[in-house]
């Protein structure tokens, strides 16, 4: 099976992996806000799914629907993240008919997405219609020089600067911003440097 563009794959990682954790530390985050129907869009192999699972908030979780546009990637996660509360879907996360297909969800998870996309302000489109009116989104994305301009990840088209991050996100009613470094997320310190933002939004 061969997974492609740039995965994490717990299984095939150490443990102590910095990479690994932090994005585990993401879901653990995002797991104070979840409840109802989850999306997690841009799901990868699925690992994330277990950590919600796993959580103080599991009971508060009636489904996830975990999505992917790679059909090896969906594959895998269901080989080895399988859950009778969860389903594993192939699709496209800018695709116009991707509510009709969905429906809608109380919690949508996105994690290390949006700068993979050339389509940004169709993906945050379809995160609103997708988002119930009394939902709540996370979404994450590093910091960068700016939308649009060239950066040395070669799976990213854009990296983001805090302003356009929140631009792109104007369609909800309501922004909380958090920022990432290593293992801690948190409101923003003075003087402390971040690479990555955390957004929780609702309609």
């Amino acid at each position: 099976m061969k997974l492609t563009g740039e995965r994490v794959v717990p299984k095939l990682m150490s443990s102590e992996n910095g990479l690994l954790r932090e994005h585990i530390k993401r879901y653990e985050f995002a797991s104070r806000f979840v409840r109802d129907r989850v999306l997690d869009i841009a799901c990868g192999v699925g690992y994330g799914t277990q950590i919600l699972l796993e959580s103080d908030s599991a009971e508060n979780i009636e489904y996830i629907i975990g999505v992917d546009i790679d059909p090896y990637t969906i594959d895998y996660a269901k080989a080895h993240y399988s859950n009778e509360k969860v389903s594993y879907l192939v699709k496209d996360a800018t695709s116009s008919e991707l509510i009709d297909e969905l429906g809608r969800f109380d919690t949508i998870i996105s994690f290390e997405t949006l700068e993979h996309l050339e389509k940004d302000n169709e993906f945050i489109y379809n995160l609103e219609k997708l988002l119930k009116p009394s939902g709540t989104l996370i979404i994450s994305t590093p910091f960068g020089r700016g939308r649009g301009i060239p950066c040395s990840n070669p799976y990213h088209v854009h990296q983001y600067k805090e302003k356009e991050f929140v631009q792109l996100l104007n369609r909800f009613s309501k922004i909380e911003l958090y920022y990432q470094r290593n293992e801690t997320i948190e409101k923003a310190v003075e003087g402390k440097k971040y690479y990555l933002m955390v957004a929780v939004c609702s309609n």
